[in-house]
Parts: structure tokens; C-alpha cells; sequence
């Protein structure tokens, strides 16, 4: 852009009229019928792209992002649905070759920044949902961001100015002097969760350390913090430290003496366990050792005592697990294995029996279809499977529902992995070998191969490998289960939970909605209730044996009503500063979420172990809706204090209970579903 005066003068102008004609479009789009409206789309795309190419026609199109939306502009397309977006698929939208495709992509992106900045509230995303997918579309986009082009902005022509464009302007409204660190601190947040997927995570590292390696981009000394997330994936070891590529690492491997074998081992080790990576690098040297150095074996995983003991008696397993199972590709799996290790549940007498079925099992056509199609076809689908089966057992709460409304069926394998392995296990054989999970509902058969669908129209494929050939199964079953309650008075999660979930589940129910009209239902009876059933103050010092399930009001930032949804309540303690605290898993990927009102569930710093959310038990309290329990335990209503007891109404009546108090107009009601 030239600084000359009066050039910018007639940038300005050219920008304004361009505005006023998209007004105009914009307008006519609005009032024609929907039939019609196809025909109006054109003109409103030809002159979004006309602005976007101005160097300031991102901020006019943010203005009327709202608008825009409203008027149909994403109607009939993938974008029409903002919540269930894939920030990994923006790159080739940004750079496709069809101008409509880049401009209904930089239109969803200007939108998302309006809800991200609180310009415009959506019914469907919220400001801090809006935010963290723009914080990752710029960790994966970080060669638009620094001008790195390439062949594919080459073949765009003009066309690639739009997505540049579009691109800064989110940065510098995102944080663009700090993004590089923005993204570091997001990864390392997220990781800290130990997630099990982490391909969009090794994504953003792989971006960021071809930023740092480029070199024509300047990125001062923003991502400081990236070294050791790059060295966890491309050099964790002296031998790996310049990612030499794993051919030529073996031949390392080879020449290696003894010393220097037990240094690689433990170098692994130790970035394994900081970070939660594991590097191909890992893989290709677990591999190396297995036969004539095995002894490396518990070095390399990082083992305590525990697991030391638990490898050497189920050694020739571990061998064939990583032998069939893990390979660069799967290397991920060597971190479950040492965490499934360190649990000790090979020790249950049908876990070792339950593998090695595992490791021999024969996959039906379907379940390699869905492996190889997200995975890809090397290694062979049956080693993903075992790596996402380490991954499970060893982070049980490390299962994500992918964008999918789902939570129901990650909550079930989620606990079964913590409280019940060889089940999980025989859920995983049944859907992968024969295509078809059989449950029971008070004794009647439930088969996932003859039910009518479940709560997903089609379950995605951005899940680890076990909730891939599980979940369209255990879905179906959920759905079939709550289909066989139709005509009961009340929640069908009251019979649904125990028998999806299993017998550990309490066969007590407590909610404080009324299904039929969706109002509080004795409110304070509920409080009292949970507190008497989970506050150890309360329920005669008793910790949570089995982790039970719950439902609870999600809210956004500003404490509005988001939707319902299945956690897991794990444990209620007190925190390192001695305040009570109610630790929970969330299926729903990431856990870190303000949740309005002062509301931020913490994943670190209050005592939580890897894969926990926690929250003060009062917050908690107010965003809980439904509960489980023993019904022959002790039921007394808890003698709450008042104050307490006010703290924790008045939150729910400032957030999802709002507009929820019994009165003479018809309420929303509850869907029949979590997700």
C-alpha cells in the first residue's frame, strides 16, 4: 500500500462505495424469499471479495458479520453450523482455488472474530469457543500469517491477498505480536490435560518450528517456550537432536554402545513424561532395543517400581504389543503403555488374557475402513487400534467426544478404562471383530446392528482409534436405550445411565428440573441431597468409591444457558489451600473453561491429576443438574448452612436458572439428550 496521501484517499472512498453496494446486496438478499435467494448470493460474495482484497476490508466485513450470517450466507453450506467447525480444514479452504470457497471461509472466519471480541452473540458459539478455534486456526496457519507462501497461494493468484488478509486480521485482534507465545501457552495448557489426541497439537508444533526455521520470518523472541515442544517431537535425545529422520537413526541406533543406549533411553523418558509427546524418534528406538537390550525397556518407558514389576511379569506381552502395535506412526501408544504399566491392572486376572486378544483380533471390514480412512493405511489398522487401547487404559481420562454429540459414549469408555478395563476391552473386540455391540436394558437384548441411529446423524472421524470403532456402536445403543423409555414419567437418563453405564453406576437418581415444563424442581432439596451424598463434611468422611455419572447446565462466559451434558464426578477434596473441591472429568476435549460468573473450572495448580477439571464444590454445585447415588446409603437431607446454601441458589438463578423459575408461561424444555 503506498503511503502516499491522496492513494490512500482513494483506498478510502473506493472502500466506502464498495461498502454502501454490499449494503445494498446484503439488503436485497434479506428480503427475498428463500427460493430466490441463491440467485442474490453472487453479487454478495463478488463484493465481499472486492473488500477483502482493501487492506481494511476485513474490519468492514467484521461489522456485518452478524448480518451477513442472518441473511443466509452460509445456508446449505458446511459452515452453517460454526460450532461442529474443523480448524485443521481452514488451510485448504484458505487456499483453494474457487474464489467462493476462500470468501464463505473468510466470511465464517471475520464471524467467528466478532463473536470472539463480543460484537455479536450466537446462538450456537460462544465468545471464548469463538476465540480458542481462531487461536488454532492461526497456529495452523502460521505460513499465511508470516507470508511464508507457497504453491498453492502461487496457483490463487489475487485470490491469496483475501486469505492473507483475513489471516492478519485475525491475528491482530487474537494477539498478533504475541501469537507465537499465545499458541505455546494454549499447547502447553492443553497438554497438561494429557489428552489422547494429539494430532492437532503436534500440528501447531510442526507450524511453529517451520516458522522458527525459516528464515526470512522474525519472530523476535516470541516462542521461547516452543524449544522444548519441538525437541519432544523432532529431538529429544542427543542421538535425534537435529531430526535427522528415523532411517538414518537407526544407523545411529546401531553404532551405539551400551552408554550411550541408556542415555537415548532416558532422555525419551524424560520428555515423554514432561510434555505427554512421545516422538517417532521413541518408537524406532523401543523397537531396536526389544530383542537383545529389553532390559533398556523400563529406562526407555520411565518406569517407578511399580511398573518395573508389572513389565517383567507380563514381559512377552509387552513385547507383542509394542511389536504389533507400535510403530513411528503409533508412537503415541509407548505413553499409555507406561501409564497402563504404572496402574498395575495387568495384575486383574482378565486384563493379560483380554491383550493378548487384542493383539491377534481380526478386524472386520468396517472397523479398518474407519482406521485406515483416519489414520491412513501404514501402519496396518490393527496397530492403531492397539495404540489407541494403550492410550485408554493408560489415560483413562484422556478420552475427547471429537465434535460429536456424544459425551454419553466417551463418559462410558472413559470410566470403564479407570474402573473396569477387561469390559472396556471386551466392548473394543465386539466392535471391531464383529460389528456389533450387544448391551442389555433390564434384561432385554440392545443390539448396536438393529438399532434405528443414535444421537449422532454420523460420528466424525477426530477421535483416537478405540472411540472410532466404538462409539457409532455404544451411540446407537444410548439412543436405542432411551427410545425404550419413551412413555415414562421424568428423565430418561434415570434408567438410561445405570445400564449403559454399568453396575457401579447409583441406582438413585436425583435432578432439579421438571422435564415436562423445564423449571427448577426443588432446587434446595437438591443442593441439600448432593451435599449429604459427595461432601465429605456431610456424608460421614466417604470417598467417592466408584466414579459416577452426572449431568450438568453448561454455561458460556456470560453465564448464559449453553446446553446439557455428561461428565463424570471422580472425587470430592480438599485442595492444597484447604478449600472443598469436586474433581470431574469432561469428555468434551478441553476442560479449561470459564463458565460465567467468576466460574473457571481449573485443569492445574488445585490439586488435579492429569485429565481432571475441578471447580470449588459450591460453583459445581450450581451448574449441576442431575445426579446418581446409592439409594440404600444414607439419605438425610444435608444440613447445609444458610449462607452456603443461598451462594449456591443465587448462582443458578444469575446463570442457566434464569429464566427457569416456575411461572405461568410455558418454559424451554430439556432436550432428551446430553451431548
Amino acid at each position: 500500500m503506498s503511503d502516499h496521501p491522496s492513494d490512500n484517499t482513494a483506498q478510502a472512498v473506493n472502500l466506502d462505495k464498495l461498502a454502501q453496494r454490499l449494503d445494498d446486496a446484503v439488503l436485497a438478499l434479506e428480503e427475498s424469499r428463500p427460493f430466490a435467494r441463491v440467485g442474490k448470493l453472487p453479487r454478495v460474495f463478488d463484493l465481499a471479495r472486492r473488500i477483502l482484497m482493501q487492506p481494511e476490508g476485513c474490519a468492514v466485513i467484521e461489522e456485518q458479520a452478524g448480518r451477513l450470517e442472518k441473511a443466509g450466507v452460509f445456508e446449505g453450506t458446511d459452515w452453517a453450523e460454526p460450532a461442529i467447525l474443523l480448524p485443521s480444514l481452514t488451510t485448504q479452504s484458505l487456499q483453494s482455488p474457487s474464489a467462493d470457497t476462500v470468501i464463505v471461509e473468510a466470511l465464517s472466519e471475520l464471524r467467528l472474530l466478532a463473536v470472539a471480541r463480543g460484537a455479536y452473540i450466537h446462538p450456537s458459539v460462544s465468545a471464548e469457543q469463538a476465540h480458542h478455534y481462531l487461536t488454532q486456526v492461526l497456529a495452523i496457519n502460521l505460513g499465511l500469517l508470516f507470508g511464508m507462501t507457497g504453491e498453492a497461494e502461487r496457483e490463487q493468484g489475487r485470490l491469496a491477498l483475501v486469505s492473507q488478509h483475513v489471516v492478519e486480521h485475525v491475528a491482530r485482534h487474537i494477539g498478533y505480536e504475541h501469537v507465537i507465545d499465545s499458541l505455546v501457552e494454549e499447547i502447553w495448557r492443553i497438554l497438561q490435560q494429557r489428552p489422547i489426541q494429539v494430532g492437532d497439537v503436534r500440528k501447531m508444533i510442526t507450524q511453529i518450528a517451520i516458522c522458527r526455521a525459516e528464515p526470512g520470518a522474525d519472530l523476535g523472541s516470541a516462542g521461547r517456550g516452543a524449544d522444548r515442544l519441538i525437541s519432544s517431537l523432532y529431538g529429544p535425545t542427543r542421538g535425534s537432536s537435529e531430526d535427522p529422520g528415523t532411517v538414518i537413526y537407526q544407523q545411529r541406533l546401531d553404532s551405539m554402545d551400551g552408554q550411550a543406549l541408556q542415555s537415548e533411553a532416558t532422555g525419551f523418558a524424560r520428555s515423554m513424561h514432561d510434555t505427554g509427546l512421545v516422538s517417532p524418534y521413541h518408537a524406532t528406538f523401543v523397537r531396536h532395543i526389544l530383542q537383545e537390550q529389553d532390559n533398556l525397556l523400563s529406562e526407555a518407558l520411565g518406569l517407578s517400581s511399580t511398573g518395573r514389576d508389572c513389565l517383567l511379569c507380563y514381559r512377552e506381552l509387552v513385547h507383542a504389543l509394542v511389536t504389533e502395535g507400535i510403530f513411528p506412526e503409533t508412537a503415541q501408544g509407548l505413553y499409555g503403555m507406561a501409564l497402563m504399566l504404572e496402574r498395575g491392572i495387568l495384575y486383574q486376572p482378565p486384563v493379560a488374557p483380554a491383550l493378548w486378544r487384542q493383539v491377534r483380533l481380526n478386524l472386520c471390514h468396517q472397523a479398518r475402513e474407519r482406521l485406515q480412512l483416519a489414520n491412513g493405511y501404514q501402519p496396518q489398522a490393527g496397530a492403531w487400534l492397539i495404540q489407541g487401547v494403550l492410550s485408554m487404559l493408560g489415560q483413562p481420562l484422556g478420552v475427547g467426544q471429537g465434535n460429536n454429540p456424544t459425551c454419553q459414549s466417551a463418559r462410558a469408555l472413559s470410566m470403564w478404562a479407570y474402573n473396569d478395563p477387561d469390559y472396556l476391552l471386551q466392548m473394543v473386540a465386539w466392535a471391531a471383530r464383529d460389528n456389533e455391540i450387544i448391551m442389555h436394558f433390564e434384561g432385554q437384548p440392545v443390539s448396536s446392528a438393529h438399532s434405528l441411529g443414535g444421537v449422532a446423524s454420523e460420528v466424525t472421524f477426530d477421535l483416537d482409534p478405540v472411540s472410532l470403532v466404538v462409539v457409532p456402536h455404544l451411540d446407537r445403543i444410548y439412543a436405542e436405550m432411551g427410545r425404550m423409555c419413551i412413555g415414562r414419567e421424568g428423565d430418561p437418563h434415570r434408567w438410561v445411565n445405570p445400564e449403559f453405564h454399568g453396575w457401579s453406576a447409583g441406582r438413585g437418581f436425583a435432578i432439579n428440573v421438571d422435564v415436562a415444563t423445564g423449571n427448577l424442581h426443588d432446587l434446595e432439596g437438591f443442593i441439600r441431597h448432593f451435599y449429604a451424598s459427595y461432601h465429605p463434611y456431610y456424608n460421614g468422611n466417604q470417598p467417592l468409591i466408584h466414579p459416577q455419572p452426572a449431568g450438568i447446565a453448561v454455561t458460556d462466559r456470560a453465564a448464559r444457558f449453553i446446553g446439557w451434558h455428561a461428565i463424570t464426578i471422580l472425587r470430592v477434596a480438599l485442595d492444597p489451600e484447604g478449600e472443598m473441591r469436586a474433581y470431574f472429568y469432561n469428555p468434551n476435549n478441553d476442560s479449561g473453561q470459564s463458565w460465567g460468573d467468576d466460574v473457571q473450572v481449573s485443569t492445574e495448580g488445585c490439586g488435579e491429576r492429569f485429565g481432571e477439571a475441578s471447580l470449588p464444590f459450591e460453583q459445581f454445585a450450581s451448574r449441576l443438574y442431575i445426579f446418581h447415588f446409592d439409594p440404600l446409603e444414607r439419605g438425610e437431607l444435608a444440613d447445609v448452612g444458610t449462607d452456603e446454601l443461598q451462594r449456591v441458589t443465587a448462582r443458578v438463578y444469575r446463570s442457566w436458572g434464569q429464566n427457569r423459575v416456575p411461572a405461568g408461561e410455558l418454559q424451554a424444555r430439556p432436550p432428551e439428550s446430553e451431548g
